[in-house]
Parts: C-alpha cells; sequence; structure tokens
C-alpha cells in the first residue's frame, strides 16, 4: 500500500495536494520515500550556491548571446567551418 503524500515537500518545499502521487514541483514521489528531510539538507552549500545569476569577481555580468556564453558561441562556429572544409575536400 502507497505512502500518502507529506503536506510539503521536503526536497523542494512546495505544498503538496492531497492524494496527489508526485510533487508538483520537482517530481519527488513515494519511490524516493516522501522523505521527511532532504539529503541535502545537512552540506551547508553558501548562499552563493544557489545565485540565480553568475558574476565575476567583480560584480559584472558574464557576456552572452541569446542565453549562452560567447565561447560557446565561437566553438559552435569554428566547428562548423571546419566540418564545412572537410566537405568541401571530400568532394
Amino acid at each position: 500500500m502507497s505512502q500518502p503524500p507529506p503536506d510539503e515537500c521536503a526536497n523542494c518545499g512546495t505544498a503538496i495536494p492531497p492524494g496527489a502521487r508526485a510533487c508538483p514541483e520537482c517530481g519527488a514521489d513515494e519511490r524516493s520515500g516522501w522523505r521527511e528531510q532532504s539529503p541535502y539538507d545537512g552540506l551547508d552549500l553558501p548562499d552563493e550556491a544557489w545565485a540565480e545569476h553568475e558574476t565575476h569577481a567583480d560584480g559584472t555580468p558574464p557576456r552572452r548571446v541569446n542565453g549562452l556564453a560567447w565561447h560557446w558561441w565561437l566553438v559552435a562556429v569554428l566547428l562548423i567551418v571546419l566540418l564545412a572544409l572537410g566537405a568541401v575536400r571530400f568532394f
């Protein structure tokens, strides 16, 4: 027989409706044990670990293009150029 869900999810803190089979926010369910405590509760992570926006040491935000750091765009463009050059040499 399945355990009834707790009033509040131990994983994310969201209120769980009665009779729910999983947390509507994070998906924790009875297979994860409807834990009274999250396994991460005792880690004492610094508040910066949960920061939504990254910043450099001087407090400025990193440069991003459409949500990705600029260097990943550079890597993608270089790979496309290399693939195109390889395709041209193949024919």
